[in-house]
């Protein structure tokens, strides 16, 4: 069973920074694509940004020169650098990894979720 635990989130001020990190860990062989999500109550889930294991990225268009992913693949680790914050930036964010398992079975797993508040 793959888990991803995920820490950083809290309160900021406008224009403030966040640092999220999400590590997986549970019988992984291998970690393919590594991604951000946010959501909103009683909204669908939206993909914030995306990382491949060879470090190509793909970001939401609101948040584009402001939030960097990157990621650790000795550490199964992804991290969202989230600068210049915004009020509407505020939601609970989820991480996202698919890959192998070492018996060779596919997963795709969520975090748990860690709240973003921007508010002055």
């Amino acid at each position: 069973q793959v888990q991803l635990v995920e820490s950083g989130g809290g309160l900021v001020q406008p224009g403030g920074s966040l640092r999220l990190s999400c590590a997986a860990s549970g019988g992984i062989f291998s970690i393919n694509g590594m991604g951000w999500y946010c959501q909103d109550p009683g909204k669908q889930r939206e993909l914030v940004a995306t990382i491949t294991s060879g470090s190509s990225t793909n970001y939401a268009d609101s948040v584009k020169g402001r939030f960097t992913i990157s990621r650790d693949n000795a550490k199964n680790t992804v991290y969202l650098q989230m600068n210049s914050l915004k009020p509407e930036d505020t939601a609970i964010y989820y991480c996202n990894a698919e890959g192998r398992l070492r018996t060779m079975a596919v997963f795709r797993s969520w975090g748990q979720g860690t709240q973003v508040t921007v508010s002055s």
